[in-house]
């Protein structure tokens, strides 16, 4: 029990120290990431009125290929970060400050923020 308590603590306090520089606004808002054993998802967040103005998932089909358990999941974290830069450029969202959270920046984290480029959302 002691060790999971650890692991948790070590994580919020990753969490915070990320977050305690990234603030986001409504021409420059926040790239969330949050990753389950399962899933991904992205949300783009404007800290200033506490809205999130886009979201993403692996959860739900991206586009228009269908994204199954089968795909690989760093090619499915590229279709989400890809799947979110559209929405953003839609609503005229040109760039975002990436938050990787308490991930290191590496694998599916970093897949993110590559398919997010690849469509043009400055990071």
């Amino acid at each position: 029990m002691q060790e999971v308590k650890r692991v948790h603590s070590q994580r919020s306090r990753r969490r915070r120290r990320v977050r305690s520089s990234i603030r986001g606004t409504g021409e420059r808002p926040r790239l969330s990431v949050f990753r389950s054993n399962t899933h991904l998802w992205v949300q783009l967040i404007d800290d200033a009125r506490g809205v999130t103005l886009a979201s993403a998932s692996d959860a739900e089909s991206v586009g228009e290929k269908r994204i199954t358990r089968k795909t690989a999941r760093v090619e499915r974290a590229a279709f989400v970060g890809q799947e979110l830069a559209r929405q953003a450029k839609a609503k005229g969202i040109h760039r975002a400050v990436f938050d990787r959270g308490q991930y290191r920046y590496h694998g599916l984290v970093r897949a993110i923020a590559d398919g997010a480029r690849r469509q043009g959302l400055t990071l």
